[in-house]
C-alpha cells in the first residue's frame, strides 16, 4: 500500500522525507514535487529499480532516465570532459529548468536505459526534491505519469495513474507549470538545445553565444 505525506505540513514534512529515503534506498520508486512537474524516482545506481521505473511508466530503455541532483559539486563524480562553457550554464541557470546531457564517468555502475555514454542532469529548484536529493544522492528521475498521458501537476493526477507500483508519495501541491526544462547536450565541442523549454535559445545564447539549435 502506498503512503502519501503532505510536505506543506511540516511534521508530514519530515516524516515523509525519511520514509522517501528509506523507500529509494530499499530500491522502491517514490513521487515527489519539481518545479516543473511531478516526478518518479529510484535509485540511480539500481539496476533493478531504474527498470522497475520504466516499467511503471511504460516506457521502454530507448527512452533513457534522467538524473536529478541536490548539488552541482555532485557533477564532479557523474560526468567527464565537461567544458568550461558547461560549467557557465549550471552557474547561471541551477538549480532551475536546464537538462545538460554530458558523458558519464566511464566507471560508474549504473543502466539508466540506451544512453550511449551519455547523462541527462539536473539539479532542480524545489526544496522538497533538494531535500531528498541532498538526503540520499542521485536519483533517477522521469515525469510520474504513464506514457502517452500528460505529465501530472498535482499530486493526485501521479496517484491516479501510478498507484501502488510507489511507495511513497509526496504531496507539495501543485507545481509551478508544466513547461518542460529545456534540454541542451554539452558532450559536443558546440553545445547544442535538443529541446527548448523554459528556457529560449535567446536567454541560452546570453551564456553561451555559439549555442547551435538541433533541427
Amino acid at each position: 500500500m502506498a503512503r502519501r505525506y503532505d510536505t506543506n505540513d511540516a511534521t508530514d514534512r519530515v516524516t515523509g522525507l525519511r520514509e522517501a529515503a528509506s523507500a529509494v534506498r530499499r530500491g522502491e520508486l517514490v513521487v515527489l514535487p519539481t518545479d516543473t512537474v511531478y516526478g518518479i524516482g529510484a535509485d540511480a545506481f539500481s539496476s533493478q529499480a531504474v527498470a522497475d521505473l520504466l516499467d511503471a511508466k511504460g516506457r521502454g530503455r530507448n527512452m533513457p532516465t534522467p538524473v536529478l541532483i541536490g548539488s552541482p559539486n555532485t557533477l564532479h563524480g557523474l560526468v567527464t570532459d565537461f567544458s568550461e562553457a558547461a560549467w557557465e550554464l549550471v552557474d547561471a541557470f541551477w538549480p532551475g529548468a536546464l537538462t545538460l546531457v554530458a558523458k558519464h564517468q566511464p566507471s560508474l555502475q549504473w543502466d539508466l536505459g540506451d544512453t550511449r555514454g551519455t547523462v541527462a542532469v539536473r539539479m532542480p529548484l524545489h526544496p522538497v526534491a533538494i531535500e531528498l536529493l541532498t538526503e540520499f544522492g542521485p536519483m533517477a528521475v522521469s515525469s510520474a505519469n504513464l506514457t502517452g498521458h500528460p505529465a501530472p501537476e498535482d499530486c493526485d493526477a501521479a496517484q491516479d495513474m501510478l498507484g501502488d507500483s510507489v511507495s511513497v508519495y509526496l504531496d507539495g501541491g501543485p507545481t509551478p507549470g508544466n513547461v518542460p526544462s529545456s534540454i541542451v547536450d554539452v558532450s559536443r565541442r558546440v553545445p547544442v538545445l535538443l529541446r527548448e523549454g523554459a528556457l529560449s535559445p535567446e536567454e541560452l545564447r546570453k551564456v553561451v553565444p555559439d549555442l547551435e539549435v538541433a533541427n
